[in-house]
């Protein structure tokens, strides 16, 4: 059932607009940047071997996959606007929630719009020929790349179902330039190699834990952005189904193209090769088919990370509407625009801070420690992971105690229709997934040791220790502006 009004209020609302595959479209979309370009580089660089390289993607991939088979669940009890902020306020208080929000808000989103954009601007401009080594180059690409933030800011204002469709075209150009360069691999580059790339599976001493476990922050890295479907769960049609469907489906897509591409990579070159490539999915195809297939793929480099804007932006503001909703943030945040229903000041918002972001980075563009610390800021997010998919011990051991108590009780359709979940501080809610984690507790338990893993080879590693220290530091300094600003007013 969609709203385009409050009855209590006659204020514009969001609106349940977003069928599943415009969902699974948002998974893909957010997820396939410029990692599977760039990453097995980083990879390859620190196994020499196309087992423990391989073995990499597919330990990444099951980590993820064990985080989105549970938020398939919780997802699905809980699709309103906000996604993971919700899951963590209803699971932990509103304290990790806010500190989430702020994350989002200084960190991630700011980091992420500006740090893609710049990667957009940069591949346009290879694109039309221009060489990254001529003098006002940086210039270019950033002033591309506010242009591209400006799109898609105006896109995603104008409406949500305008904003899925810029996704749905990327996400399927992305995914196909991605399934052309594997075929032709295999197709071309496998035979003519005669499989020589795969012979020395393991070489001695190709796996040991330190670089095993930097490569797999590096892999983690690239498929960030699986959960970002659950930002817009208040505008999905049938969210108790499809809201799981998306996650799932959208996941297992991923994973199955990183794979693949990354047979792709060694079947054109040695594991040393890809190593030393800065732009492994562009040599593979030069190395293929000449000129035209470099063409091919920075023009697809291009498109993927278009499309991970729009998604970020589609996805992100929903996280400021419910702060915003919850009185955690400035009120305007939450408004909704009444001819479009869609948030837009939060959008604008989220478009200006990526904006800053690029005049930033490109004014600090020959500093290699603003590098680093940008990189870092996406370990912000980390322990926003673990919360949100330890979330689900939280509500089943509410709903047995509940159980215990009242009985059964089915869950209302009054309670999952509203978009927002501020309803759910004056309406009690009974825990009902439409689907349950297979395997539980053992995969819920699986993420969040990665999650931990994760954190503490970013601590232990010297390049990133600094940088990550900062990076969690900042999050952490929302706790005293939290309790300054709404310790007296809101409940924890």
């Amino acid at each position: 059932m969609a709203h385009t009004t409050d009855p209590a209020s006659s204020k514009a609302t969001l609106v349940r607009q977003l069928g599943l595959w415009s969902s699974v479209a948002v998974v893909v979309g957010s997820t396939i940047g410029s990692g599977i370009f760039k990453s097995p580089a980083a990879v390859a660089e620190k196994l020499p071997g196309p087992i423990p390289m391989l073995a990499v993607w597919v330990l990444g991939g099951l980590f993820i996959l064990c985080g989105a088979l549970t938020l398939a669940e919780v997802g699905g009890a809980f699709p309103y606007s906000g996604g993971l902020y919700v899951f963590i306020r209803e699971a932990f208080g509103r304290l990790p929630a806010f500190l989430f929000g702020w994350a989002q808000l200084i960190l991630i989103r700011p980091s992420g719009v500006g740090a893609v954009a710049v990667v957009f601007g940069q591949y346009a401009l290879q694109l039309a020929g221009l060489d990254p080594e001529k003098a006002g180059f940086d210039n270019y690409a950033a002033i591309l790349a506010i242009g591209a933030i400006v799109v898609v800011t105006v896109a995603n204002v104008l409406g949500v179902k305008f904003g899925a469709g810029i996704q749905n075209l990327t996400t399927i150009a992305k995914t196909a330039g991605l399934v052309v360069l594997i075929v032709f691999a295999l197709a071309l580059g496998l035979p003519a190699s005669h499989g020589a790339n795969f012979t020395t599976s393991a070489p001695p001493g190709a796996i040991t834990f330190a670089p095993f476990g930097l490569a797999l922050v590096s892999a983690l890295w690239a498929y960030d952005g699986w959960a970002d479907c659950s930002f817009v769960g208040g505008e999905m049609l049938d969210p108790r189904k499809n809201l799981p469907r998306a996650i799932m489906i959208g996941t297992g897509i991923i994973i199955t193209v990183y794979l693949l591409a990354n047979v792709a990579y060694l079947s054109v070159f040695s594991v040393a090769e890809i190593a030393k490539s800065k732009i492994i999915a562009a040599d593979t195809m030069s190395k293929l088919v000449g000129g035209t297939g470099l063409t091919f793929i920075v023009a697809t480099v291009m498109l993927s990370t278009f499309g991970t804007l729009n998604g970020t932006m589609l996805t992100a503001p929903r996280i400021f509407f419910a702060m915003s909703e919850d009185r955690l943030i400035f009120k305007p945040l939450s408004a909704v625009h009444p001819k479009f229903n869609t948030p837009h000041v939060s959008v604008i918002l989220s478009g200006a801070l990526g904006i800053f972001f690029v005049i930033l980075a490109t004014a600090f563009s020959g500093s290699k420690a603003f590098g680093a610390l940008t990189d870092a800021f996406v370990i912000g997010i980390v322990p926003f992971y673990a919360l949100a998919v330890g979330s689900v011990f939280v509500f089943r051991g509410r709903e047995r105690k509940r159980r215990a108590t009242d009985g059964d009780k089915p869950l209302a359709d009054s309670l999952i229709d509203p978009i927002s979940p501020g309803h759910l501080d004056t309406h009690p809610h009974v825990y009902s997934p439409p689907v349950h984690t297979p395997l539980y507790p053992i995969t819920p338990a699986l993420f969040i040791l990665s999650t931990f893993f994760l954190l503490l080879n970013s601590l232990l590693d010297e390049s990133s220790r600094v940088p990550t220290v900062i990076s969690l530091g900042v999050v952490l300094a929302g706790a005293p502006i939290y309790y300054a600003a709404f310790g007296k007013k809101v409940k924890s």
